[in-house]
């Protein structure tokens, strides 16, 4: 006699199980871990409000309105942005469970939200960061953080990718950066600007290495990770006046002032990587008010005054 095989139909599958079978699809997608634990603390205030015992097929808008009031229970100051972000998360787990038949249909809408104003880095903080330390007399990490302040404000890099570049991804004959470290895991090439490529070569002839080394290393030679980026870059812009230190608002920065020097959103959104347009439209309706700025040079590296001044080859202190 055959064993009796038993099968999950729809009104038995709870959201404990719906879920896994939502995190065995994202494997396959072969998400990064940073999407997983997204998804895994979305889901853990998810079970707060609704018993994972629940079957999928009793999912309805009713819990929707009770994540967003126990999220906000939970933080009576936080943002509509952010409350938005956990938002994403929930819909993308319950829209998985529609599309597979476990809960019926609904469309799950984002809160309207206030788009507020991107910090970013001003032009007299970034005159501090982009003078040249005495290399005479500065340490080799030192000058690395400095060229690493360089190629952010540069290129609008995102942390991952920074210290996932190796030497061998610079291409000075075609003045190309080949990424492939990106958010959405997808290759893609962006130009080199001449102040970055003449800062890179000149870092180069002090880094030394081979084409598979990575370009930013510790001490040590190894590549750098997010972390040791993060404290790297702390602690010189504490050391030079600046109380900012987010990596990322130097993303912001190379988008904001794209846009001030009349860069067109449809080459921005290519050099930052994003897959659509929406996004980087965000940055015109926030920073659109200063658009009849007039500036010659797009990329805010090579617009920089302090970069224009700073043309004369440079020196290392090697035992420093």
């Amino acid at each position: 006699m055959k064993p009796k095989i038993i099968m999950n139909t729809a009104d038995e599958m709870t959201i404990q199980k719906g879920f896994e079978k939502f995190i065995q699809r994202k494997k396959i997608a072969n998400l990064s871990e940073a999407s997983f634990r997204y998804y895994n603390d979305v889901y853990k205030i998810m079970t707060e409000v609704i018993a994972e015992t629940t079957p999928c097929v009793e999912i309805c808008e009713s819990h929707l309105f009770e994540f967003i009031n126990y999220i906000r229970g939970r933080n009576p100051n936080i943002r509509d942005t952010s409350v938005n972000s956990y938002l994403r998360g929930i819909r993308a787990i319950f829209y998985f469970f529609m599309e597979e038949g476990y809960t019926p249909k609904f469309n799950i809408k984002l809160i309207k939200a206030e788009k507020t104003i991107r910090e970013t880095y001003t032009t007299a903080e970034l005159e501090r960061l982009l003078k040249k330390p005495n290399i005479k007399a500065c340490s080799f990490a030192e000058y690395r953080n400095w060229v690493i302040v360089c190629y952010l404000l540069g290129t609008g890099n995102r942390e991952r990718t920074v210290c996932n570049v190796k030497i061998g991804d610079l291409d000075f004959d075609t003045h190309e950066i080949k990424l492939t470290a990106t958010k959405n895991k997808k290759q893609y090439i962006i130009p080199m600007s001449r102040v970055l490529e003449r800062t890179l070569s000149e870092y180069l002839e002090y880094r030394k290495g081979e084409a598979e080394d990575y370009l930013f290393c510790n001490i040590y030679g190894q590549q750098m990770k997010n972390d040791t980026l993060t404290s790297a870059i702390k602690r010189f812009n504490h050391s030079r006046g600046v109380v900012k230190t987010s990596i990322h608002l130097f993303r912001h920065t190379f988008a904001k002032n794209w846009i001030l020097n009349n860069g067109d959103i449809f080459r921005l959104q290519k050099l930052l990587g994003h897959s659509s347009i929406e996004i980087v439209k965000e940055y015109v309706n926030m920073f659109g008010a200063d658009l009849q700025k007039n500036f010659d040079v797009f990329n805010p590296l090579d617009n920089m005054e302090i970069m224009k001044r700073s043309r004369g080859a440079i020196q290392m202190n090697k035992d420093a």
